[in-house]
């Protein structure tokens, strides 16, 4: 009697090996339909211009030439070019979170006639693409006379991410027993530092989530930059970078070259917040 029962036991033991075997196979196709644009583009970035248009190519570099790799630091101010997209992502961060946090906070823990209606405001502000308004930006940015400069293209970054963070943040502060503030207040504390020294802290995975999230937002921003700046110099990566697409002739090979260096930056981003990430978008998630 006990033979049958082991033999009853097994096929739901290879039906598990099964779906797994298949479960793998499925994240490997899309690990490879994720990923294989952007090996093209780092082999086109080792070809050279002759061997891109052959009529007869591979993807594959028959001769890599990493020289295009320095090229392009020669070609183009690439250095200011990063420098200007680091300014912009991490100022417009930084006022992005400097606003969105109080905002979240009171969000979360008080209640006012109202609130509803403006948090369906926050959420309705997120349809509209910069694209939509962006003759009303520009007319704005003359105004102020912050066209062609570094500081117009931050405060626009962190005014188009202020949803963003104000929404994320509350369902993280929900999802935090009001409780410990409580407490804190009990000993002492008023509620700027219950928030600073007791929530903040709890908080942390939610907040790096969102943090990372508007600088990536800021870091590929791409159509009100190349509308606003005109000088040079004063242009970010994502608009720089058009210096290599001509009007004759596109240099694919330098093009996709500075593209990798653009990508780096988010790259080191994710791995970094690769622990928090999850977590900080789940207790962005609770339901209010």
């Amino acid at each position: 009697m006990s033979q049958p029962a082991v033999l009853a036991k097994k096929p739901p033991s290879v039906k598990k090996a099964i779906l797994r075997v298949l479960l793998y196979f499925v994240v490997l196709d899309v690990c490879v339909i994720t990923l294989y644009p952007y090996f093209a583009m780092f082999c086109t970035a080792l070809k050279s211009r002759g061997e891109i248009f052959a009529v007869e190519g591979t993807i594959l570099p028959v001769t890599a030439l990493w020289s295009n790799f320095i090229d392009i630091w020669s070609r183009a101010p690439m250095a200011r070019y990063l420098l200007n997209s680091i300014l912009i992502a991490s100022g417009s961060t930084l006022i992005a979170m400097l606003c969105g946090i109080p905002a979240a906070y009171a969000l979360a823990r008080m209640k006012f006639k109202g609130q509803t209606a403006f948090l369906g405001l926050v959420i309705v502000s997120q349809m509209f693409a910069p694209v939509v308004l962006l003759i009303g930006i520009y007319q704005v940015m003359q105004t102020l006379g912050l066209t062609d400069s570094i500081l117009g293209l931050i405060f626009i970054n962190a005014a188009f991410n202020q949803a963003f963070t104000i929404w994320l943040l509350r369902g993280t502060f929900m999802g935090i027993s009001a409780e410990m503030e409580q407490a804190a207040t009990i000993d002492g504390c008023s509620r700027i530092q219950a928030m600073l020294r007791v929530l903040l802290p709890v908080a942390a995975p939610g907040i790096v989530t969102t943090l990372i999230f508007i600088f990536i937002n800021a870091w590929n921003e791409y159509t009100v930059a190349l509308c606003l700046i005109s000088t040079d110099t004063l242009k970010p990566l994502t608009v720089g970078i058009n210096t290599f697409n001509g009007y004759n002739i596109i240099e694919w090979q330098y093009l996709f070259a500075a593209s990798i260096f653009a990508i780096i930056p988010v790259v080191i981003l994710f791995m970094g917040i690769e622990k928090n990430l999850v977590s900080g978008l789940a207790s962005g998630g609770v339901k209010g």
